[in-house]
């Protein structure tokens, strides 16, 4: 399991943006970033400051992955035919605990990582706790008998700041089917994400 080693608001205060489009997040009330420094005047940024931001932002949306995780992820997406930056955006979109959280089975990534890890979510009917695993298009993921109940996924099915997208088909409230690997456009990110950037950044 990824050990988080910030917290997940102040990395939407670093960011500036509520990346995950949450109503308690800190940056609708404080846009300015953590910590003492945090109200200095920011300068113009650099091209590499642009670029690191954006794949910083992109790495925290999916719950702040290693950096070893995300790299193999661009690294997989280069290799594909394509376009690297929206074969990147398919890439994470298809990790489990992604999945998870667009289905609302948890209120947020990090939730969903911890779901998938404490072995209540099934692929196939099989039992995974591999939150980085790769879900196909076609696979079955259903939420365990005991996860129905918890106030984390009733508190996650009964949010109504997002909804489930077109790729991720719901098959009742426990059940959903991954119909497609999404494009850029599809993902309903709360702010705009910039894989192109992502990709510039890497390929320095």
């Amino acid at each position: 399991m990824t050990k988080r080693t910030s917290a997940k608001y102040k990395l939407d205060r670093r960011m500036g943006e509520n990346i995950w489009g949450r109503p308690k997040s800190p940056v609708n009330k404080r846009e300015y970033g953590p910590g003492q420094h945090g109200q200095r005047r920011k300068g113009k940024m650099s091209d590499y400051g642009i670029q690191l931001r954006a794949k910083q932002k992109l790495k925290g949306y999916y719950g702040d992955i290693t950096e070893k995780q995300f790299k193999k992820n661009y690294t997989e997406a280069s290799r594909m035919k394509g376009d690297t930056g929206q074969n990147l955006i398919g890439l994470l979109e298809r990790r489990l605990d992604a999945v998870v959280y667009r289905a609302k089975f948890a209120p947020t990534i990090f939730s969903a990582r911890q779901l998938v890890s404490h072995g209540h979510i099934y692929v196939n009917g099989v039992k995974c706790n591999i939150a980085s695993r790769l879900v196909k298009v076609g696979d079955e993921i259903t939420l365990g008998k005991k996860a129905r109940e918890m106030a984390l996924v009733m508190e996650a099915q009964s949010l109504a700041e997002r909804d489930i997208p077109d790729y991720v088909a719901p098959d009742g409230p426990a059940k959903v089917t991954y119909v497609r690997v999404p494009t850029l456009d599809e993902v309903p990110y709360a702010v705009k994400m910039e894989p192109n950037l992502v990709v510039e950044f890497y390929s320095r």
